[in-house]
């Protein structure tokens, strides 16, 4: 199996905000073939460091990771981030 995880610092992170996108993000599920999990929380830190929200993602394999990673509906919710969030980071792994 294969852990996808990302971390996104939102432009607005309200509390709100943070909401909203966190509900989007979990419309891929049942809409992504490969997809087999996914798990979103809105963090609560209020560290400088923190990230706003968190994105955890299963696959059966790299492969299936690569279609989630070109499916239409995923590069649809890419594109809604990249208008909402001022950075993210992730973290691959196999387990």
């Amino acid at each position: 199996m294969v852990k996808h995880i990302v971390f996104f610092k939102l432009i607005d992170n309200s509390f709100e905000n943070k909401e909203k996108v966190k509900q989007k993000l979990l419309t891929m599920q049942g809409k992504i073939e490969p997809l087999q999990k996914i798990e979103v929380g809105n963090n609560f830190a209020e560290e400088e460091r923190a990230y706003d929200i968190a994105l955890l993602t299963d696959f059966k394999s790299k492969e299936d990771l690569n279609i989630y990673a070109l499916h239409p509906y995923h590069l649809e919710i890419v594109s809604y981030i990249k208008e909402v969030a001022s950075s993210s980071k992730i973290v691959d792994f196999i387990y």
